[in-house]
């Protein structure tokens, strides 16, 4: 596949600079720790500002050549650099996962806790896992694609790549139709209520989501030795840290499967719907050759990211981008930026079949590094193969403009498309 190298370069949109990545003297906000942002001499940014939304790609191209890390009134300091990047997640000791106001198992967790919640859920994302849901994957990827529309508009985020992403997890792990259009609508919910920041109603929703969950435990007890073969029934089941797990955790461990995989896979189709509509040659490539998919969805997804950042805390004093930050104070690692970085994949634009895949931070790094890639992947390569073999031709709506998604979200909020059928 990468023997035949195949690159596109598209010239990014110019924009003026972001007046928010320097403020003047006495406007900086203060960390974490006592130590503001103005004295330690970093640079200060609003990654909620209208300049930013209007396209947040762009807009972290622009701060990446003006400084390495950014603070902002929100209390994060965003890390733009690739090697940057890997500094914050290769070393957890230093910047520590532990961030989140709810349990997160094992995201938010550190060595040694989260080795062994690790060493529990990823066989769950093994070869034989993934080759026995393929199948059904790959079956309701082409059920989509056939009920797509052969004339007219699309507006395929909603009608489309959601509900793709809300069918594909809740069939790997075993949930029941049913839950297709709660799930939705919570999604919506979710992504409004991180938009509002209001940590009422943030805590609001994630306890809905909870009850959806603690709901399948209670009816899979219920049933005893009936309940349905599945991920979630194993789960409750597991015992490899040689005891069960409580019910908290397992409810952390489902939330973190559905959360992130409902909102990255979404995002992760539109976006990569909307690069082949908007790139004609890279669209006829793919469809002569699919043998590329593979590498080209990681490629397309390096270009543009389904997920923006992480998070993380320094445990210690740490030098980063050329400031000393304090204990306390709060990472955002972009990875939105750090893909794009020049000094690693030099036009960070330019499509390539033939990268080094071990550059690519689209599933991160480190002992947090993405433990369900293989499912994404799979996922991502059913749909794109459904798609291009299922259709002649994707193209936007010359009539609808495409919307992006706002901060934290990626990719966009709403996409009309065109599909032409066979």
């Amino acid at each position: 596949m990468r023997n035949t190298p195949f690159t596109r370069s598209q010239s990014a949109a110019s924009c003026p600079a972001h007046a928010d990545a320097k403020r003047d003297a006495g406007s900086g906000t203060a960390l974490p720790g006592g130590k503001s942002a103005h004295a330690a001499g970093i640079a200060q940014w609003d990654p909620r500002s209208d300049a930013v939304q209007a396209n947040q790609i762009a807009a972290y191209d622009r701060m990446r050549r003006q400084c390495p890390i950014a603070a902002s009134q929100y209390g994060y300091t965003s890390v733009f650099l690739h090697s940057d990047a890997l500094h914050v997640v290769l070393d957890h000791k230093t910047f520590s996962s532990a961030v989140s106001r709810f349990p997160s198992v094992p995201n938010g967790m550190d060595p040694p806790e989260h080795t062994a919640f690790r060493a529990l859920i990823e066989p769950y994302f093994d070869a034989p896992h993934m080759a026995a849901f393929a199948p059904r994957c790959h079956a309701i990827a082409r059920q989509l694609v056939d009920q797509l529309p052969a004339a007219g508009s699309v507006e395929v985020i909603s009608a489309f790549a959601q509900i793709y992403a809300l069918q594909a997890q809740c069939a790997w792990l075993g949930w029941p139709d049913t839950l297709h259009e709660p799930l939705r609508q919570w999604t919506l919910k979710n992504y409004r209520a991180t938009l509002s920041r209001d940590q009422q109603a943030q805590a609001a929703v994630a306890r809905e989501f909870d009850h959806y969950i603690t709901e399948l435990l209670a009816a899979r007890r219920a049933a005893g030795a009936a309940a349905p073969d599945d991920v979630t029934t194993h789960l409750m089941h597991n015992e490899s840290i040689s005891r069960p797990l409580t019910e908290d955790e397992i409810v952390s461990i489902l939330r973190n499967w559905t959360v992130g995989e409902l909102g990255t896979i979404a995002a992760s189709v539109g976006i990569l719907m909307e690069y082949l509509a908007t790139h004609a040659d890279i669209q006829r490539l793919l469809r002569d050759t699919p043998e590329h998919l593979p590498a080209a969805i990681d490629e397309i997804l390096r270009i543009h990211a389904p997920l923006i950042l992480n998070r993380r805390i320094t445990t210690r004093n740490v030098e980063l981008g050329g400031h000393v930050l304090p204990p306390g104070t709060r990472i955002a690692v972009l990875w939105a930026s750090a893909n794009r970085d020049e000094a690693v994949f030099g036009d960070p634009d330019e499509f390539r079949l033939d990268r080094d895949p071990g550059l690519n931070l689209l599933y991160g790094a480190g002992v947090h590094v993405c433990p369900g890639a293989p499912l994404a992947r799979l996922e991502l390569l059913a749909i794109m193969q459904a798609l291009l073999g299922g259709t002649e031709w994707l193209e936007l709506d010359p009539q609808q403009a495409p919307q992006r998604a706002f901060y934290p979200g990626s990719g966009f909020s709403s996409l009309h498309m065109r599909i032409q059928k066979q």
